[in-house]
């Protein structure tokens, strides 16, 4: 089945026109990652990132280019937030959400020609604050006001540069393509990590065959778990009453109401990560002065380290938490509740209004448990797959927010490869 339809995927001219350009834009891609700015010497980077875990988070959705620090070391970041911040204004401003909501292609399209614009304040301000952090921690050199003002502005092409390639790839029909973006910085890694695995010299006799077997065995299981739980749903089965408007009738169908096991995406992991960094950059500021600040400033940074259970176990209950804040504040039964109702849909057996409300809660709180206790394992799995397996270049595969972000893009990319597949050749597929 598979064999067939990448057969007629490569068979079929319009869309192995599109794939090998899709392909060519991810070269591009990987080509400006690794095209250093120009007048600033990037010195101790690499340090940095293996400290700091929102940098070294950043460098992998960049693949790379932050620490290289490249023409586009921002990546999607400055075009994703002001996405979000435009998406967030929606709630504000009525007439930006009708504009988002009620007025069609031509309405989404005023709203990303705004996002477009918003990158560019964004752009500026990132590159600015990220050339002075790196200034003051002194990993560039050749820093000065013409020179600074050139990086600027080379970031802010860069980064406007990346997103119209997104766009490009997005126009294919082949995935989004800021989130193939993502994901080709994401596995950009693998090869590298493969050829430093290759090349490392091990102990004298030292045999790691065992050890990479046990890793391939436990990443298949891993990444097969979270394609089950990405994918998973609990269907709420939905009844419309039948109505009668003049000669006809309408209604009188069953359907389903799908309520994800992960409704909260990437989202609770990523403030963890934030939260977590802050007590370490706090006891790190304190961890200089003598007396009792030193001494709990230093026990503090020896709880907050990295890769310690103490890390991981308060870790794994923030992602849990913050899993269930986030669901709250994106879903909200009542809303849902009330749609089915004005529609004349109910939930068989629950009355409509207040009862359908609590259903929904009841329902979303058992299933949200499962949700939450997978992210938060998911989250700590890099740790944990390292420490069995002694195999660290690959840990950021089988856990965090990476191994998400891959499966999802996948998943999403081949459901629209399948589209482009069936609109061209129905009956055969």
């Amino acid at each position: 089945m598979w064999a067939d339809k990448i057969l007629f995927l490569f068979k079929n001219k319009e869309l192995r026109n599109k794939f090998l350009f899709v392909l060519f834009l991810f070269v591009v891609f990987r080509l400006a990652a690794n095209i250093p700015i120009p007048g600033i010497g990037a010195e101790s980077l690499k340090k940095l990132f293996d400290q700091n875990q929102v940098f070294g988070l950043l460098n992998l959705f960049t693949g790379g280019a932050l620490s290289n620090f490249s023409i586009v070391l921002l990546g999607l970041g400055p075009y994703i937030t002001a996405t979000i911040i435009l998406q967030l204004l929606t709630m504000i401003f009525p007439a930006l959400e009708k504009l988002y909501k009620e007025e069609g292609q031509a309405g989404r399209q005023k709203f990303n020609q705004y996002s477009r614009l918003l990158t560019i304040p964004l752009a500026a301000f990132e590159g600015y604050g990220m050339l002075m952090y790196f200034a003051k921690a002194g990993t560039i050199s050749g820093f000065s006001l013409p020179i600074m003002l050139s990086a600027i502005l080379t970031i802010v092409a860069g980064a406007m540069f990346l997103m119209w390639i997104g766009e490009i790839i997005s126009e294919q029909g082949m995935g989004n393509g800021i989130s193939l973006l993502i994901f080709a910085g994401i596995v950009a890694r693998v090869p590298m990590n493969i050829f430093q695995t290759i090349i490392t010299p091990g102990a004298p006799g030292e045999s790691k065959i065992i050890s990479y077997l046990a890793f391939a065995v436990i990443s298949v299981i891993i990444i097969a778990g979270t394609v089950l739980v990405t994918e998973a749903r609990r269907n709420i089965p939905v009844s419309y009453a039948k109505r009668v408007r003049g000669m006809k009738m309408y209604g009188g169908t069953s359907t389903y109401l799908p309520l994800s096991v992960n409704p909260a995406g990437v989202m609770p992991i990523i403030f963890a990560i934030s939260i977590m960094m802050i007590p370490g950059m706090i006891a790190g500021y304190f961890s200089t002065h003598s007396g009792i600040i030193g001494n709990v400033a230093t026990s503090v940074g020896l709880f907050f380290a990295p890769n310690t259970w103490s890390y991981g176990a308060f870790y794994f209950v923030l992602v849990i938490l913050f899993t269930y804040f986030y669901t709250a504040v994106t879903f909200d039964p009542k809303t849902i509740s009330e749609n089915l109702q004005r529609m004349g849909g109910f939930i068989p057996g629950v009355r409509p209004g207040k009862s359908t409300s609590d259903f929904m809660k009841h329902i979303l709180n058992r299933v949200l448990f499962t949700g939450a206790i997978f992210l938060g394992l998911i989250a700590i799995l890099p740790s944990i797959v390292a420490g069995l397996t002694g195999v660290t270049g690959f840990a950021f595969l089988v856990g965090g927010t990476s191994l998400l972000i891959v499966v999802s893009v996948v998943l999403d990319t081949v459901r629209q490869i399948n589209a482009q597949l069936q609109m061209r050749e129905y009956d055969t597929f």
